[in-house]
């Protein structure tokens, strides 16, 4: 360190990431102040019970349930402690007194983000949130700073740790969703109410905020089509296992050619990434972010996407970033979302289609299926079937096929309203599934 320049760092939330980020700043001093230019003083540690049981010793005099004086006390504001209230306000009235912020609430960013990043524009700070995204891997500034220059057109991202250990598991032991979900509970990777991520509102959320960088325009939550993974079964594992694909929770954001217009498409939901896919291989817990750009061409980012020690690399990451903006001077990096492309709706995107049903076996089926595809514009890759009833043969009646038909491209609504015909028809008994292809080199 080259001089004697001092900065607070004030911390509210001490769960298992901000124990670990308060940790590390007292250990790790004399190397984050060479780093920052300056020596990180933690002043303090806003908490809801001083008492409570923590990942980590932390020194008593550090813990206070009084955040204000804090918060206004300091150049840094650190907050680990998620949800929207308080923590909104409490980074407002930080932000309106001049302090750079770090957060790893993706809630927050993704639901009040416009607002925050105006609040700092206004008194030349900044707003950090690399923990706020798939956890240590650095996604955020590789969006914002790296490839600012260049056009990405596409993200396909695994963002939710819990999903991809539950589908990995259905996947390779061919196990049921609910003994998988039973056991990631048991484990820590799921909370007793799972349904922020099994439901996909977790990766929603993150999706809103990878799409906002990417594609330098606001991305509200609402914007964002979700699905979650609920209806996985062990059928629909082996019919993609058969087809060589593996099924992931996708984050999908790209963009479209909307009849001659640029719009972007935000969704969330189960999809089919064909084994050769480098998204395939993500394993367990694993976070994973596949970025297509234009000039820089396919990149990967990789790794634990989740725990406290790994989540709190990113935040002092963040924090030393923002140590080095004061030793500069100067106002803060704002966020470039000027582009206002529009978002198109769900129903406008394209993609190609994995069908399953059960039909009849007798002939014409085949022939009745191909039509109504063809009539709503939608064109057979493959099929194949595979009978499923009837003992031998002898009684037709009976006897049931399970028919899988893979898609040439279509148009999202196309799909949906085929889908319809098809449950409708005499020749189908049941329309199993329809996931999504993505990742194919469209």
């Amino acid at each position: 360190m080259t001089d004697d320049r001092r900065l607070r760092v004030a911390l509210l939330g001490a769960g298992s990431v901000g124990s670990q980020v308060a940790a590390l700043l007292l250990q790790h001093a004399d190397e984050l102040a060479a780093r920052a230019g300056a020596e990180l003083e933690l002043v303090g540690i806003a908490v809801r019970d001083p008492d409570a049981p923590r990942d980590t010793d932390l020194p008593r005099a550090l813990l206070t349930t009084d955040a204000e004086p804090l918060i206004l006390g300091s150049d840094i504001v650190i907050e680990l402690m998620g949800g929207i209230e308080p923590a909104r306000a409490m980074l407002l009235q930080a932000l309106t007194a001049g302090a750079d912020v770090v957060t790893g609430n993706k809630a927050l960013i993704a639901t009040h983000g416009p607002e925050l990043f105006e609040a700092a524009d206004r008194v030349g700070a900044s707003v950090h949130y690399e923990a706020a995204v798939a956890g240590a891997i650095p996604i955020v500034r590789p969006l914002r700073d790296s490839l600012a220059g260049d056009r990405v057109q596409r993200i396909l991202a695994i963002v939710n740790g819990t999903t991809n250990y539950i589908l990995d598991r259905m996947d390779s032991e061919g196990a049921d969703y609910a003994d998988v979900l039973a056991d990631a509970q048991r484990l820590g990777y799921a909370e007793a109410d799972p349904t922020a991520d099994v439901e996909a509102f977790d990766a929603a959320q993150k999706a809103a905020i990878l799409a906002s960088l990417a594609f330098h325009t606001t991305v509200p939550l609402d914007a964002v089509h979700r699905e979650g993974i609920t209806a996985i079964d062990a059928q629909m594992m082996t019919a993609a296992r058969d087809a060589g694909y593996v099924i992931k929770l996708l984050a999908v954001c790209e963009r479209l050619d909307d009849d001659g217009a640029e719009t972007i498409s935000v969704r969330v939901h189960p999809a089919l990434v064909h084994r050769d896919h480098p998204l395939a291989s993500v394993r367990g817990a694993n976070n994973a972010v596949f970025v297509q750009a234009e000039a820089a061409g396919d990149l990967m980012f990789y790794g634990a996407g989740a725990g406290g020690i790994q989540t709190a690399s990113a935040v002092l990451g963040d924090v030393v970033s923002a140590a080095r903006r004061h030793i500069a001077g100067g106002v803060g990096v704002g966020e470039s979302t000027r582009a206002n492309l529009p978002i198109a709706p769900f129903g406008h995107a394209v993609t190609r289609y994995q069908v399953t049903l059960e039909v009849d076996d007798r002939p014409g089926v085949l022939a009745t299926i191909a039509g109504i595809l063809a009539d709503g514009g939608v064109s057979i890759a493959t099929a194949q079937q595979t009978i499923i009833g009837g003992s031998d043969g002898a009684d037709l009646a009976s006897s049931r096929a399970l028919l899988v038909i893979g898609t040439h491209t279509a148009r999202e609504r196309d799909l949906a309203a085929t889908v319809e015909r098809l449950g409708a028809s005499d020749a189908v008994e049941r329309v199993l599934s329809v996931l999504r292809v993505e990742g194919d080199g469209r």
